[in-house]
């Protein structure tokens, strides 16, 4: 069935304004312009994050909705795939948030906007424990797409946490997958997004 709502997560300290998330924007304006695309700010909280991500698919439906996330927006896509059985892409996923972002807690900057600034509380580790699911439900339902060169998280644990998942293994690549525009048509082949008008 053809996906007919997309939404898209940014990682940690990132935005909307990221590369992969314009980039990904442009391509359903241009290409499935009557896909309802939503690509949130995410807060701090990964409790409020996650609250208002499932408040704001509520109404969605499971079988036309599909998620992608980048990084810890990875960890969150896969929350939200868990919690509604819909598709979802991972982008070098973060796989063990509460343990690599206990060393960010206090004041962070944002990547895109340096002046703007906010708080990674102490709790919000506890809040990442407390979202961690068990083994993917449906695994055909996930692509990730993982560089063996990321620079911040470990190719290996990413791949066994994804295993039996469709996974595309770059031999080098980066943190942020610089190289995007060469493995996004493979990324909207596994959408399958509804069509745009003829």
């Amino acid at each position: 069935m053809a996906v007919t709502h997309l939404l898209y997560l940014h990682g940690f300290r990132s935005s909307p304004q990221s590369t992969k998330a314009r980039q990904m924007a442009a391509r359903v304006r241009e290409r499935h312009p009557q896909v309802h695309w939503w690509c949130p700010q995410l807060p701090p909280s990964p409790r409020a994050a996650m609250d208002m991500l499932l408040q704001g698919v509520a109404g969605w439906p499971r079988m036309e909705m599909a998620v992608v996330g980048s990084s810890l927006g990875g960890f969150y896509a896969t929350c939200v795939a868990q919690a509604t059985g819909c598709r979802a892409v991972l982008l070098n996923p973060a796989v063990h948030p509460a343990r690599d972002l206990a060393k960010y807690i206090g004041e962070q900057t944002a990547w895109h906007d340096p002046g703007e600034r906010f708080l990674f509380e102490p709790h919000f580790v506890d809040e990442l424990r407390a979202l961690e699911t068990g083994p993917l439900a449906r695994p055909e339902n996930f692509f990730a797409v993982i560089a063996k060169g990321d620079e911040v998280l470990d190719w290996r644990e990413m791949t066994a946490r994804y295993a039996g998942a469709k996974i595309e293994l770059l031999e080098r690549g980066d943190h942020a997958l610089s190289d995007f525009d060469a493995h996004i048509d493979e990324v909207f082949e596994f959408l399958d997004l509804s069509p745009g008008p003829r």
